[in-house]
C-alpha cells in the first residue's frame, strides 16, 4: 500500500485540498504543520490520533514544525456551540511552555516548535486589516461549518477572525520555512483553507492541505476536553493506569477503527487482532493490545507495565502488595476520603457518602456488595485497624461491581 492509501485505509483523510496531494504524500519531502493552541497544559487523548500523524509523516519523509498558539489561544476559536471564555495571558504562557514541552518529548528534542504570538505581538490592528483581511471575502468566512453553526447562537468578532489568524500562520510559516502543507481536524477545514487561499493570493502560490475526522465514540460524541470526558496525555494529569482502564472500556464496535487510528499496526496484524478479538470478546484482546500501543507511545514500556500490573492487582488479592505511593500516582480520579482508624465500616459508608444511609450500607455488606481491599465484608460489626490498610495507609472499598473508593488515614 502506498502512504496515502495507507492514511485511507486507516480513516485518516476525510477533505484534501487538491488531487495532486495524494502522490506528494507518497513521495515524501514535503514540509509540514500542524497547529495546537495551549489552552491546556496538556494535550487530550481527542487530539493524540491527530499529532500521531506528525510521526505519520516524519517516517514517510516529510519535515514537522509544531505551532503553538500563544496568539490564537489568547482569541479562542470558534467551536460551533457557543463563545469560548476569554483565557488568561498568564495561563496560556504557562501552557505554552508545558505543551511545547511534550512535543519534544513525543517527537524529538530537535523538532521545531514556533509560537505565533512572535509575529503577531509587533503587528498592529491596520496591518491586519490591510495585508491580511483585505483578501478574504466576508461571505467566504461566512461559508465555513463552524461559523454558520455559531451564527445561530451568536460569534464575537475575535471567534470570527480566528481563521484570518490562522490562515496568516500558514502564509507566515511558508514564507519563512517553506511549508506547503497544513493538516488537522475536520473541525478545522475552513481554517486550513483560509491559509491556502491567502497564499494563493498573496504568493501566486499553492500550498495543500487535508483534515481528518474528529475521534469519537458509537454516538458520535467527540472526545476531547470541550465535552468533559477527556483523558490528558501527560501522565502527571492521567496516569497511564487511568489511560488503560479508559481503553479497555472502549466498545467493541470501534476497536478496529480505533486500532487503525491511533496504531502503527499494519493491516495484517489489525486483521489478526480482531479475527483474535470477535472470537473471544470477553477477553478484550483488542482493547488491550490499543492501551499497549498507545501507553508504551506515549509513556515507555515501563510505564505502560507498570498500568497492568496495577490494574491486575486491584481485582486480586495481590493488593495489598502495592506501595501506597503507587496506588495514588495512579488512581487520580478515584473518589477519595480519609479516615481514622477504629471507626466502624457501617458510619464510615454513610459518612463518606458510599452509601446514602445506615440501612442501605448494612443492606450491601449482607448481601456481600462491599469489599475492603478486595476482600467481602459481611461482618455488621467490622471496625477498622491498622491490619486494614494497605502500606499502612490507605484503604480500597468496591461497592457494587464498579464504583470504587479510595481511603487514607487522616
Amino acid at each position: 500500500m502506498k502512504f496515502y492509501d495507507e492514511l485511507v485505509w486507516r480513516g485518516l483523510i476525510k477533505d484534501i485540498s487538491s488531487p495532486d496531494l495524494a502522490e506528494k504524500l507518497n513521495k515524501g519531502g514535503l514540509k509540514f504543520y500542524i497547529g495546537a493552541d495551549p489552552t491546556a497544559e496538556s494535550l487530550h487523548i481527542g487530539q493524540f490520533p491527530t499529532f500521531l500523524m506528525v510521526e505519520r509523516l516524519k517516517r514517510a519523509g516529510h519535515e514537522p514544525i509544531i505551532l503553538v498558539g500563544g496568539a490564537t489561544g489568547r482569541v479562542g476559536d470558534p467551536r460551533g456551540t457557543g463563545e469560548r471564555e476569554k483565557a488568561d495571558v498568564a495561563v496560556i504562557e504557562r501552557n505554552y511552555v508545558k505543551i511545547k514541552k511534550q512535543m519534544q518529548q513525543l517527537f524529538g528534542e530537535d523538532i521545531t516548535i514556533v509560537n505565533n504570538f512572535d509575529w503577531f505581538k509587533n503587528m498592529n490592528l491596520i496591518d491586519f486589516l490591510r495585508d491580511v483581511g483585505k483578501y478574504i471575502n466576508v461571505n467566504y468566512m461566512l461559508n465555513k461549518d463552524l461559523v454558520k453553526r455559531q451564527l445561530d447562537i451568536g460569534i464575537s468578532y475575535a471567534e470570527f477572525s480566528y481563521m484570518l489568524i490562522q490562515g496568516y500562520d500558514f502564509k507566515e510559516l511558508h514564507d519563512k520555512y517553506g511549508v506547503s502543507l497544513q493538516f488537522g481536524g475536520s473541525d478545522q477545514w475552513g481554517n486550513l483553507t483560509t491559509g491556502i487561499e491567502l497564499i494563493r493570493k498573496l504568493n501566486n502560490e499553492e500550498v495543500y492541505a487535508f483534515s481528518m475526522p474528529l475521534t469519537t465514540d458509537s454516538l458520535g460524541n467527540k472526545l476531547g476536553k470541550s465535552y468533559g470526558n477527556a483523558l490528558w496525555l501527560d501522565k502527571e494529569k492521567t496516569s497511564s493506569y487511568e489511560l488503560y482502564q479508559y481503553m479497555l472500556n472502549f466498545e467493541d464496535i470501534m476497536m478496529e477503527d480505533y486500532l487503525k487510528r491511533f496504531t502503527f499496526l499494519n493491516k495484517e496484524e489489525i486483521t489478526d487482532i480482531m479475527e483474535k478479538h470477535k472470537a473471544n470478546p470477553e477477553k478484550r484482546i483488542a482493547q488491550k493490545t490499543l492501551a499497549k500501543e498507545v501507553i508504551t507511545f506515549l509513556h515507555g514500556i515501563d510505564d505502560y507495565n507498570e498500568a497492568v500490573k496495577m490494574s491486575e492487582a486491584l481485582f486480586s488479592s495481590d493488593i495489598v502488595n502495592l506501595k501506597a505511593q503507587d496506588i495514588l500516582a495512579n488512581l487520580k480520579d478515584m473518589p477519595k476520603f480519609t479516615f481514622n482508624l477504629d471507626t466502624k465500616l457501617v458510619d464510615l459508608l454513610v459518612e463518606k457518602e458510599i452509601c446514602t444511609s445506615k440501612r442501605e450500607a448494612r443492606e450491601f455488606i449482607t448481601s456481600g456488595a462491599i469489599q475492603l481491599n478486595n476482600q467481602k465484608i459481611t461482618d455488621l460489626e467490622k471496625v477498622l485497624r491498622k491490619e486494614d490498610t494497605i502500606d499502612n495507609t490507605l484503604i480500597i472499598i468496591k461497592k457494587g461491581k464498579k464504583k470504587y473508593y479510595l481511603g487514607t488515614i487522616g
